[in-house]
């Protein structure tokens, strides 16, 4: 393994994805587990960081307590419904926004003083949902000509493979792009806006900041366009091989498997 993962804990902080990273589908990986006791016993700041805007960071926590038996407090998790409602905080202060996604953006939603509304809203908010209606997309449509800022939690595709239960949120904006000629602002990974804020949670600078992924595309490439540390670990989406297709790679790689 270049620049091991018991090396890893000498640094300030990380960014770690999830699926890939810390479980492979309901098993966790070899050697996670040991690694997040450790950051957990020295203080060693850290933030598991997601795509998914359906769960809830509490939600988040609870299963990945039980798939790696380790402490996982809500506090330790940051998600594009988190990014995504920090963000039109901060735009609009107070304002309202109708959503197509599920309780964990909902909920962040919530939490910064937002209010749901089906008339007039400031934005259209897209997030990953299993529960997409035609109705819904329809009054989004109208509601983004009308004005409606259109606002995407992630572009992540759908795997394209037979019995995947939803289109995923990256099908869903290209729709909503074409029938209203509007085009969505992400805030998922690769997004800086969602790399800089988790860095922000954690109180570190960007040189004390290490992303470790499994994906070339969301999690290395935001945190190359951050100037943080990468490190793609080799248990999930990307191959050995695949690292050469692209024109920008990161610093190290595991090879564990």
């Amino acid at each position: 393994m270049k620049n091991g993962i018991t090396e890893l804990s000498k640094r300030k902080g990380y960014l770690l994805d999830m699926d890939g990273v810390l479980y492979r589908g309901e098993s966790p990986i070899p050697g996670v587990s040991e690694f997040i006791n450790h950051l957990n016993d020295n203080e060693i700041p850290y933030l598991f960081l997601t795509n998914n805007s359906c769960p809830t960071p509490r939600d988040i926590a609870l299963k990945l307590e039980k798939r790696l038996q380790v402490k996982v407090l809500p506090e330790n998790i940051y998600s594009s419904a988190m990014a995504t409602a920090e963000f039109i905080r901060s735009q609009k202060p107070g304002g309202s926004a109708f959503v197509l996604g599920e309780g964990g953006l909902l909920k962040a939603v919530y939490d910064v003083g937002y209010a749901c509304n089906e008339s007039d809203p400031d934005f259209v908010l897209v997030g990953e949902t299993r529960s997409l209606t035609l109705e819904g997309v329809e009054k989004a449509i109208d509601m983004i000509i009308a004005g409606a800022r259109l606002i995407a939690t992630n572009l992540d595709p759908a795997p394209k493979v037979r019995g995947w239960p939803k289109p995923a949120t990256g099908a869903v904006i290209a729709m909503l792009e074409e029938a209203t000629g509007r085009k969505a602002f992400c805030l998922g990974k690769p997004s800086p806006i969602m790399m800089r804020a988790a860095r922000k949670h954690l109180g570190l600078q960007t040189d004390e900041t290490v992303m470790i992924g499994d994906t070339m595309e969301t999690d290395i490439l935001g945190g190359i366009n951050m100037g943080y540390e990468t490190i793609l670990v080799l248990t999930g989406t990307t191959a050995r091989e695949d690292i050469e297709k692209y024109p920008y790679r990161p610093q190290s790689w595991s090879n564990r498997s």
